[in-house]
């Protein structure tokens, strides 16, 4: 079946929820306002059980279905924004200077509201719902930390499912595949001390820039030559900071970045020559190094049997031209991967057309994709919870 006719006749009010939420974004855990709008529209739609502050500032709304008992299914959308200066030029435009929904979340969050209110009016399903409106995945953890706060166990959620928009995919197309979906990140911090001086007597200094620029050329090689080349793995560095002056040698550089892996043996092995190449070459330049090195959100893993099942819904919502089941894996971070570790699911991309990519100041969610959104989420729970 095509998008749902009620998902249709939402859509002009939805997006109005999400540009009401995108003029005002919040970053991290700080999404008092954020909360409190979804908060009030599940009251409205009439949510059997509202919580709010799990995991500090999410929100779950739980839905009971009208055929029956039957187990509980999580939902989950994001909600907080990124540190950046919009440029859109869009009459609903970021009215906080720094701030802006670069990522989607705005457009996440309200069609995750929108399938909330069909389902509160129809639930046509068996046993319960949870709609779960998570802070913080921007680099806080705040999947994370309401897994850790119990809310798995508290609403007896045995599935948990997620959602993307895809830059660049057509709108109405979704995309999956089982396994490793996205990646494991790291950060690393690479602190280089040496013996500064005058530019123009070098010998008589330890130059810690000359060091770390061999560490930079160095750690290329732990994909090309470490990795096994048909393995994913990304090492990018993203800072390098020293000096402030022409003619001075600085007494430190500190150079950071990042790390992208599908597996966790790999990971392993990124950190080990990250730390093994950096403490030889300072040994060679005869500076100090000290490696703060900080293991972020886990590999993205799509449960088989539970992505077999999200691809069959997207095929009804979409049509099997328009979902590709096998997508290769993206090296970007998402912490969705907590929730897939405490309990079986599958995370799916959903087209944004040709927008400007993710975290990009020119980016906009595209609200032509909310009733493909919302039909998704609402044949999700009505195929996961059919009457018995």
């Amino acid at each position: 079946m095509p998008i749902l006719n009620r998902a249709a006749e939402l859509q002009d009010e939805v997006a109005a929820w999400r540009q009401e939420i995108h003029r005002n974004p919040e970053l991290q855990f700080d999404v008092f306002k954020t909360a409190a709008f979804v908060k009030q529209r599940l009251e409205e739609f009439g949510c059997d059980e509202i919580v709010t502050g799990l995991g500090k500032t999410g929100v779950v709304g739980i839905i009971q279905g009208r055929l029956g008992p039957g187990e509980t299914i999580g939902l989950r959308a994001d909600m907080d924004a990124l540190p950046l200066n919009e440029i859109t030029g869009k009459p609903y435009a970021s009215t906080t200077p720094g701030k802006m929904h670069a990522c989607g979340h705005d457009g996440h969050t309200a069609m995750l509201l929108g399938a909330a209110k069909y389902l509160a009016e129809t639930r046509n399903f068996a046993g319960r719902v949870a709609v779960i409106f998570q802070p913080a995945e921007e680099g806080g953890g705040g999947g994370n930390e309401m897994v850790k706060d119990g809310m798995m166990d508290r609403f007896g959620i045995t599935r948990v499912f997620g959602m993307h928009n895809m830059p660049g995919m057509p709108v109405g197309r979704f995309a999956i595949r089982p396994g490793p979906i996205m990646a494991a990140t790291a950060e690393f911090t690479i602190t280089v001390s040496g013996r500064g001086g005058h530019a123009a007597m070098p010998h008589v200094s330890v130059d810690p820039i000359v060091a770390g620029a061999a560490m930079v050329g160095a750690l290329q090689t732990i994909v090309s030559r470490t990795a096994d080349p048909i393995e994913a793995l990304v090492v990018s560095v993203t800072k390098f900071h020293a000096g402030d002056a022409y003619n001075i040698i600085p007494e430190k550089v500190e150079i950071a970045g990042t790390v992208r892996t599908l597996k966790k043996e790999m990971a392993a092995i990124a950190e080990r020559r990250i730390r093994e190449i950096c403490e030889g070459v300072a040994a060679a330049h005869a500076a100090k190094v000290h490696i703060d090195y900080d293991s972020n959100y886990p590999v993205t893993v799509n449960d088989p049997q539970q992505a077999a099942f999200a691809t069959e819904v997207a095929r009804e919502v979409a049509g099997e031209p328009n979902v590709e089941a096998a997508t290769p894996p993206v090296m970007g971070g998402e912490d969705f991967s907590y929730m897939l570790e405490a309990r079986p699911g599958a995370f799916i991309f959903i087209g944004n057309g040709n927008s400007a990519g993710l975290h990009h100041p020119a980016y906009d969610f595209n609200d032509e994709a909310i009733p493909h959104g919302i039909s998704y989420w609402v044949r999700l729970a009505e195929q996961a919870l059919p009457a018995r």
